[in-house]
């Protein structure tokens, strides 16, 4: 198969059942290009997945976008990305139009409630795989931990990647810094302002620009995209309503892919197709200037004791955090006796038998349909 075909097919297949957030979808890859297509090592996925950290966006789409390109060029640099937000983007058109038609959004409940312990067994087995090659010393066990034990004290975890990427590099290089005649430690950050003045009339260029400034900006969880979001689309330009806003989270929660396609549904809340586009297409555009920038300088990284240590901080940081976010989902998804046998089964077929984790999030689709059926 022609190899950018190959990557669109790979991770179209993916982007229809990648249920469960950032996390989640790491533990697919893994399971996909690494164990079972041997595209690349652990050792590369890892450093991938530490770059996708160090810059801001999805870090799950700008890991698609990563490999698609290793894999296939430029070809496979626009197909991987595209591929994967695809489904999710027409899934939720799809919600978006029965939203305005009818003005509710689709119940799926029973659907999460099958695939969501799925989940957490495929994260569980990434976690395990990469845990193993990024783990190399009592440094980066130190660097984990705490990361994990800040975590659910609530520092912020952005903070936490970039601290611990800072503090592994410091104390591999320790040496070095103190040979130097004159440290320079400062660091420009720039100032970004919001766009615009309060409340403004509805256009797709204002609508763009308020999407790609997200986009390019934001960093951690989507409850740092609901906070943008809010402060945007309900207070400044006071286009969307505080329920219109939570309608639009949880219908990006609820389909596979990720949740920056709350995007999508309020570009077709505010002005149909066409600002559903615009919308979509403002919010994932930085993702792949980021990963163009990025990309060509991660092998480099590896030949700087510097940059090398604080991949390698920044690596073991964001495997801290999703171990600690495991933990909490677990605590939300494991919640009766159905739902701890349908981990169980999934880690037992995903550990010992190495099962295909995209059959076992269909099969938890289905166990949840019929849970449904037969209340």
């Amino acid at each position: 198969m022609n190899p950018a075909l190959e990557v669109f097919t790979s991770f179209l297949k993916l982007g229809l059942t990648a249920f469960g957030g950032p996390a989640a979808h790491i533990g697919m890859f893994r399971d996909e290009f690494v164990r079972r297509r041997k595209w690349l090592t652990d050792e590369a996925f890892l450093d991938l997945l530490g770059a996708t950290n160090l810059i801001p966006g999805p870090n799950s789409t700008e890991m698609a976008i990563h490999i698609g390109f290793l894999r296939a060029g430029w070809a496979g640099f626009i197909f991987g990305g595209l591929a994967f937000t695809l489904p999710a983007v027409l899934i939720v058109l799809l919600f978006a139009w029965i939203y305005v038609e009818y003005g509710s959004t689709p119940q799926a409940t029973w659907l999460l409630y099958g695939v969501k312990p799925v989940m957490i067994a495929i994260i569980l087995q990434a976690l395990w795989g990469l845990g193993r090659k990024a783990i190399k010393d009592v440094l980066t066990i130190i660097v984990a931990v705490t990361c994990i034990a800040l975590y659910f004290l609530g520092v912020n975890e952005v903070l936490l990647l970039f601290a611990g990427g800072l503090f592994a590099m410091l104390i591999r290089n320790w040496t070095r810094l103190r040979e130097l005649p004159r440290p320079n430690l400062s660091v420009a950050l720039p100032l970004l302002s919001g766009l615009g003045a309060a409340s403004a009339s509805f256009n797709l260029s204002t609508l763009f620009l308020t999407f790609l400034k997200i986009g390019a900006i934001l960093y951690g969880s989507g409850y740092v995209l609901i906070a943008f979001l809010r402060a945007d689309f309900v207070e400044r330009l006071g286009w969307l309503t505080e329920q219109q806003l939570i309608d639009a989270i949880a219908i990006g929660q609820i389909t596979p892919g990720p949740l920056f396609t709350s995007a999508t549904f309020i570009g077709y809340l505010l002005g149909g197709i066409p600002a559903a586009i615009v919308a979509t297409l403002g919010i994932f555009l930085p993702s792949y200037i980021f990963v163009a920038i990025s990309n060509p300088i991660i092998p480099k990284l590896r030949q700087s004791p510097w940059a090398s240590s604080l991949l390698d901080g920044v690596i073991v940081s964001s495997l801290g955090l999703m171990a600690a976010v495991t933990f909490q989902l677990g605590q939300a998804s494991l919640i009766d006796p159905p739902t701890i046998i349908i981990f169980a089964l999934s880690a037992i077929l995903l550990f010992r038998f190495k099962s295909n984790s995209t059959w076992l999030i269909i099969g938890g689709a289905l166990v949840g349909l019929l849970t449904w059926l037969l209340k």
